[in-house]
């Protein structure tokens, strides 16, 4: 047995963990770390402007691979930096191993320079988080975060390593499996309780399936699509399960929730029998709880026990992947007698639609979005957070290879870049397409050089409306048109209270086409939709550097239609 330092330790055991891309922004306390990593060849190292948008494009590679994302960063801001991301991780369940330089051990404790409890910060929005006290556990802490961060359900893990744990020499043994005797995730799927669940759906006049993001995670998507042919039963999706089962099968009936259509809400609202997979029942999903699916038998999968009847109480409980039990269930599943209901549902799809051309002819989210899904079928989309997302989940088909990756549980902006960077970097062979607002994507702007820096032919679409847009939304339909420090066109010298800004607004800050022309990229605006084929195929041409699009957007545009808040399902505004 050698001895090697921890830093080579390190390197080895990445390698052995199949890391062949780690994102990265290096440091004092990490520098070590660093320099061991320079020269390897089956390591790329990406080093992205900000640690924040670090960690969105690991968790980008992660979603799209299916591999941990990796990170490593210094300590103090760095390690501080990543909280964002490590949060927005943790809510939908991304596998991400975060590596943070520490001050030496002797250290800790006294307010070092760029000392923080990274550890203490994290705790509560990740999986697992360590500091590494002993050169020997070095190997058995680093394999242990892979495996918790990708067994069971999914999430990031913290590693903490002082500078000296990295500098000391010690065995250069990495254990080939991880043992940890409490964390013993199941594997097997209760067939009791699940014969059980499909008996009351096989007496189920409306049952629904409602479908969350655990089914993608799980990699259900063709087993769930049988297991709905076989049994006839509709198919209804959060936001993040939308790809669950291709959206133009004819068992789906699209989104439910604050922005779910008509067909969707009033489905759930009326059933007799919710199955529901992987999903937390969040309240953007359920409108008023007490009116959720009130007369409906409630069936509950998720791979954490913790979330089920944690929001919605169920009446049967299963713990296990979706994968795992989707997949006993078709050896149990049967046809049902749905046709009437099948019937009543097309009927609400077919009344009541989601269209925005009667109220916005001219250039449109959907236009833009429809394009997208004529142009780019097999196209991994990011998106932001705020009204772009919203439309993408309502117009974007998800079919074929198509991806949508999304922060569906902390709703963060800023997202959607660096998020597709990693996405592009991790399948270089797709193309990936960025959805964001104009608000959403100043958040992570700077790392236009990182894509530019990486030849990657993102293309990247900024809906510009002038506003932060989601929020303005709800101030024009809840706090009667008053605008607080959503317009983004204000200028000090603007009136405080404007109730007219598109009359009389300054220029927009800053100009997208040419802020995107100066890192190097390529850049269009598009104001009319005869405009929309020839942006996007020039974008289709490029294959060394992004394209920035700005649509310019009507102001006022809405997302249609919307539970208010505090309101049930059923009392949904079809037009807002």
């Amino acid at each position: 047995m050698s001895q090697i330092k921890g830093t080579e330790l390190f390197v080895k055991a990445l390698k052995e963990e199949g890391v062949d891309i780690l994102f990265g922004y290096p440091g004092g306390q990490a520098i070590d770390l660093f320099d061991s990593l320079y020269g390897q060849n089956d390591i790329e190292v990406v080093l992205p402007r900000h640690e924040q948008a670090l960690a969105h494009a690991a968790d980008g590679y992660a979603r799209s691979t299916g591999k941990p994302g990796v990170c490593l960063v210094t300590s103090g801001p760095g390690a501080t930096n990543l909280v964002t991301g490590i949060a927005t991780a943790n809510y939908d369940s991304v596998p991400l191993v975060c590596f943070t330089g520490q001050v030496p051990t002797s250290l800790i404790g006294n307010d070092a320079f760029q000392e923080v409890d990274i550890v203490g910060i994290t705790r509560s929005i990740c999986k697992h988080s360590i500091t590494v006290r002993k050169r020997e556990d070095l190997g058995r802490i680093i394999k242990e975060a892979f495996f918790i961060a990708c067994n069971g359900k999914p999430g990031p893990v913290v590693v903490d390593i002082p500078k000296d744990v990295q500098q000391a020499l010690g065995s250069d043994e990495y254990p080939a499996e991880a043992s940890i005797r409490s964390y013993k995730p199941s594997t097997k799927v209760h067939e009791g309780q699940l014969k059980k669940a499909l008996s009351v759906l096989n007496e189920a006049k409306r049952p629904v399936f409602l479908l969350g993001g655990g089914v993608n995670i799980s990699h259900a998507n063709q087993s769930m699509t049988r297991l709905a042919e076989l049994t006839k039963v509709p198919v209804i999706t959060t936001i993040m399960g939308k790809g669950a089962i291709p959206s133009d099968h004819p068992l789906y009936v699209g989104n439910i929730g604050i922005h779910g259509n008509y067909a969707s809400n009033t489905a759930i609202s009326e059933c007799d029998a919710l199955f529901s997979i992987g999903t937390r029942f969040n309240d953007r999903i359920t409108g008023k709880i007490s009116e959720f699916a009130k007369n409906a038998q409630i069936i509950h999968i998720d791979i954490d026990s913790a979330s089920i009847s944690r929001n919605i109480v169920v009446d049967i409980p299963i713990v296990a992947d979706a994968k795992i039990a989707i997949e006993k269930m078709l050896e149990y599943a049967q046809p049902l007698q749905t046709e009437e209901w099948l019937a009543t549902i097309q009927k609400w799809k077919d009344d009541y639609p989601i269209r925005m051309d009667h109220r916005y002819p001219g250039l449109n989210p959907e236009k833009i979005i429809r394009k997208i899904n004529e142009m780019f079928p097999d196209a991994i989309v990011t998106t932001d957070v705020g009204q772009n997302q919203l439309w993408t989940t309502q117009f974007l088909t998800m079919t074929g290879k198509r991806q949508l990756l999304t922060s569906g549980g902390l709703g963060t902006m800023g997202y959607g870049l660096p998020a597709a960077i990693g996405a592009q970097l991790g399948n270089p062979d797709q193309r990936v397409i960025a959805i964001s607002g104009d608000g959403g994507m100043q958040m992570n702007i700077q790392e236009m050089a990182t894509a530019m820096c990486q030849e990657l032919p993102l293309i990247l679409c900024v809906l510009n409306n002038s506003w932060l847009g989601n929020v303005r939304q709800w101030q024009e339909m809840f706090f009667d048109k008053r605008y607080s420090a959503t317009c983004l066109r204000y200028r000090k010298g603007c009136t405080k209270d404007c109730l007219n800004p598109e009359k009389c607004c300054p220029p927009y800050t800053p100009d997208f086409v040419k802020l995107a022309e100066s890192y190097g990229a390529q850049a269009f605006r598009v104001e009319k939709p005869e405009e929309l084929d020839a942006a996007f195929a020039a974008a289709q041409k490029e294959t060394k550097r992004p394209t920035l699009i700005e649509f310019i957007i009507d102001p006022e545009a809405n997302v249609s239609p919307m539970v208010p808040p505090g309101k049930p399902l059923n009392e949904i505004i079809l037009e807002c």
